[in-house]
């Protein structure tokens, strides 16, 4: 069994003690995976909801999860509203109201729906922590700022609202990795203005010549960020012609990696703006 299970229903369903005992490891009281089975924030989603005894809702984390959201650490402690309190070890338990409204059955399983989820990130975790998981989230679910936004007023006067209004206004679903998440509040913090996320670089007949993770159509500027080096050679290629095409449009491409530090990343940037406004700006490096 991969799915994680109540070790008295199995034992009703004909598997012995000594089965149990060896061939399944606890992973909560009463609750058994596989032995070596990898504790996948979504198991450890599911393994929670059967030690609530079925009754609690799945939230947090392990709600964004069960949605498919990515960049989830499989370390996390799993998540969920319950009437139970009692500590357990790899479970965290909420005591928060939920509307029959802010609740979906996944798998028969109930989480809070990916709106309600949004809003317990930002509210219950700082923003470096909360903006990357609801980018992913939003991304999962086919959601938008503005639909988290809409949501905010039924939440007014809770606990950590006045920081998830300032996380939520800066989170952007098209993210497709935390390093674009990343570079995106970098710039905003530095003062530029909000860039294109998986922006599109056309040609002059309108076709497309790519994409890149992110940019300024009114600058012709764009940026990627290299995440692990190139071992396809086909796939090396067509991304050099990519960026060679796009520079011959006047685009400026910049690249940054893991060696890449954030005052040398906004030195580029600062650079490539002032090159492509036709006159000087100010080194928003030095902000």
């Amino acid at each position: 069994m991969e799915e994680p299970f109540v070790g008295s229903e199995a034992l009703a369903a004909g598997i012995t003690r000594h089965q149990l005992r060896t061939r399944y490891m606890a992973i909560h009281w009463g609750v058994y995976v596989t032995v070596g089975t990898e504790p996948t924030p979504v198991l450890r989603a599911k393994a929670a909801w059967l030690r609530s005894r079925r009754r609690g809702v799945l939230a947090g984390f392990s709600a964004a999860a069960m949605h498919g959201a990515r960049w989830i650490d499989s370390d996390q402690p799993a998540c969920v509203i319950d009437e139970n309190h009692r500590p357990e070890r790899g479970i965290v338990v909420w005591r928060d109201d939920v509307l029959d409204d802010e609740i979906w059955l996944i798998d028969g399983i109930r989480v809070t729906n990916p709106i309600r989820t949004a809003i317990d990130l930002a509210c219950r975790f700082p923003p470096k922590v909360s903006i990357p998981a609801i980018d992913a989230l939003l991304r999962a679910t086919k959601r938008t700022r503005a639909d988290v936004l809409a949501a905010l007023p039924r939440h007014a006067g809770r606990k950590g609202i006045v920081r998830a209004r300032k996380a939520i206004a800066l989170v952007d679903g098209a993210a497709q990795s935390r390093k674009e998440t990343w570079l995106r509040l970098l710039f905003l913090k530095a003062g530029y203005p909000w860039p294109e996320a998986q922006c599109i670089v056309y040609d002059d007949f309108g076709a497309e010549i790519g994409h890149v993770d992110g940019g300024w159509r009114d600058r012709k500027i764009g940026y990627e960020y290299q995440g692990e080096h190139h071992t396809d050679i086909e796939q090396l290629t067509y991304d050099i012609r990519r960026v060679d095409a796009m520079r011959e449009m006047g685009w400026i491409i910049l690249q940054f990696t893991c060696r890449d530090g954030t005052a040398a990343i906004l030195a580029r940037l600062a650079k490539a703006w002032a090159a492509q406004s036709g006159s000087g700006v100010e080194d928003r490096s030095a902000m």
